[in-house]
Parts: structure tokens; C-alpha cells; sequence
């Protein structure tokens, strides 16, 4: 993308006679206090924006921390990045998998699903009909990409230990075989949080479920555990699944996400509820409660919770309608 050049240095002003310049003096001086009342106005604006009750962030973001830096997404990128990472996981791969699979979409498609690229290249990694890697329709469905992406690492002799670029070059066969470098940092913080390896490591500022999108509570319910089962292979413990469940107007669906790691429920837990938020802007979960920490949307972080989960047990709660 061409970057805007900066606007050069306003022309002198033409040059004359004695007599002019006490008229121009004052006229500069005008000028300089009617824009510091704008320059004033326009902050008081922005605040007043900001402190709005129910207003929700200016600029809707996600970011995943990895030793004391913030990598942020947009929401719609960190959706991608909870379904490309969440396959990986329940597949059985390293988060090594995870990080090559967030670096490489976000060189080719930025981590969202888009239907056009360079010749006949669409979907989130790029990947062209004309190469045998599916039709077009197939391919658009990031599902099916994401899984032919790592059909095809997985067969890569030693990408474990590859350099991240190297590793994806692999699977790509790039004709800018170097550009996947620089997602590496980012892609790690997001693979970290998002297969469990960095508890409380991946937040989303999100602003209030529109009252206009809120849905019943068993479709509410209906979206997370749709998006459970596509996205990680997991079923909830109780909600729309559980034909015996006591509560059919609760907003809150429990995962026993211990399949999905079963050597490691704790980890588990937290791949699942950091997908949870980072799918927060698509499914409308306002909390999700991992051990004895819960994330807020309203508080945009994970704070204290007033009881513990097992290991593994993760309960997500959505915005549903009254």
C-alpha cells in the first residue's frame, strides 16, 4: 500500500511593504487562536465520545501478550486466528504448527477469508485451484483451507525445528519466500495464548452487544456450540446439546474441553476459553470462566473469579435477549 506523502511546508507569504506587516501579525494571531479552540473542541469530542455510557471502545481490537508486548488483531482477524490455531490444537500439533499456519495467512490474506488474490489465489492462505488445492468453493470455506494447509506441513520433514519462513515457504512455494518473517513474533504470541501455553494471555476490547443482535438464548447458545464443534471438535457439557438440561432460558454453555489436550486439562481449559474470547465478537459472549479467572467484555480483562473450575472446564456466556 502507497503511503500519503506528508504535506510540505506551507509558501511564504509574497513579500511586502513595510505598512503590511502589522495587518498580517494580527491575522496570524487569529488564525493560531481559532485553531487552538478546535484543536480543544476536537479533544473534548473524543473524550466525550469515550465516556459515554455504553458507548464501548473507539477502535474494537484484540491482542494476545508474549513477554510483556501486546500483538494486536482486529476482531475479524482474531476469529481467523481462533480457528486456524483451535485446528492445530485439536489435530494434536505443536503450537509450533500454529504459529507457522498465523504467520503464513497473515502474509497472504492478512488472516481474513477473502475471495481474490494474485491469479486464481482466494481464502486465507491463498491457495489456487490451479495447483490442486481445491475448488474455489472449497477453498473459501476456512475449514477445509485451514486443514489442507496442515495436511500438507504435516508431511514436511522437519518443521518442527524449521525457521518459520522456511516452513511455510514448504507448503506455500512462494515467489516472496522471506515475507513470512516478519508475522513470526506476532504469530507466536497468538499461537501461545490460543493453544493454551499462555494462561490469561489474550484479550478483546469489544464494545456491548447491540440490542438488534442479540438472539434467544438457545440460539445464542446454538452459535457457541456450532462454532465449538468447527473450530476445536468439542461438544458442550451442558446447553443446547443436553436434552436433560434444568435451564433452556440460560446464556451460559459449559465445555469439558479435556479431549482436546487430555494429557494436559489445564491447558486445555485455556486454549478453549482464550478461543472463547477471541470469538467473542462473533458469538456474543460477554464472559468466559477458566480455573478462577473470568473475562469481562465490558471490562475488556480477566479478572477474579468468585469460584474455581475443575481443570478443563470452561463456561462461556452469551448476550442473549430477555
Amino acid at each position: 500500500m502507497a503511503l500519503l506523502a506528508e504535506a510540505g511546508p506551507p509558501a511564504p507569504p509574497p513579500v511586502v511593504g513595510p505598512r503590511s506587516h502589522r495587518p498580517l501579525r494580527r491575522a496570524l494571531k487569529y488564525v493560531l487562536a481559532v485553531g487552538s479552540v478546535c484543536a480543544v473542541a476536537t479533544v473534548g469530542v473524543v473524550v466525550g465520545l469515550n465516556s459515554l455510557t455504553g458507548a464501548g471502545p473507539v477502535t474494537e481490537r484484540c491482542a494476545a501478550r508474549l513477554n510483556g508486548s501486546d500483538w494486536y488483531l482486529s476482531p475479524d482477524q482474531a476469529d481467523n486466528a481462533a480457528l486456524v490455531a483451535g485446528t492445530s490444537v485439536a489435530r494434536g500439533l505443536p503450537a509450533r504448527a500454529a504459529t507457522i499456519g498465523l504467520a503464513t495467512a497473515l502474509q497472504e490474506s492478512k488472516l481474513i477469508n477473502i475471495d481474490y488474490g494474485d491469479r486464481d489465489s482466494v481464502g486465507l492462505f491463498q491457495q489456487r485451484p490451479s495447483q490442486q488445492w481445491g475448488t474455489v468453493e472449497e477453498i473459501m470455506d476456512p475449514v477445509y483451507s485451514t486443514n489442507a494447509f496442515y495436511d500438507v506441513l504435516v508431511e514436511v520433514d522437519g518443521y518442527k525445528d524449521m525457521a518459520v519462513t522456511e516452513a511455510a515457504q514448504k507448503v506455500q512455494r512462494s515467489a516472496y519466500p522471506d515475507a513470512y518473517a516478519q508475522h513470526e513474533t506476532r504469530s507466536r504470541a497468538w499461537a501461545s495464548a490460543l493453544t493454551g501455553n499462555s494462561p490469561e494471555a489474550l484479550s478483546c476490547e469489544l464494545g456491548p452487544v447491540a440490542e438488534g443482535d442479540q438472539l434467544a438464548p438457545d440460539a445464542a447458545r446454538d452459535v457457541v456450540v456450532g462454532r465449538l464443534g468447527r473450530d476445536l471438535g468439542l461438544a458442550p457439557a451442558t446447553g443446547n446439546a443436553d436434552p436433560n438440561r434444568q435451564d433452556p432460558a440460560s446464556s451460559t454453555v459449559t465445555v469439558d474441553a479435556t479431549p482436546l489436550t487430555p494429557d494436559d486439562p489445564q491447558r486445555g481449559g485455556w486454549a478453549t476459553g482464550q478461543w472463547a474470547v477471541a470469538t467473542a465478537h462473533a458469538t456474543r459472549a460477554v464472559e468466559v470462566h477458566v480455573a478462577d479467572r473470568v473475562w469481562l467484555r465490558e471490562e475488556a480483562a480477566w479478572v477474579g473469579a468468585e469460584t474455581r473450575l475443575a481443570p478443563g472446564e470452561v463456561r462461556i456466556t452469551v448476550d442473549a435477549a430477555e
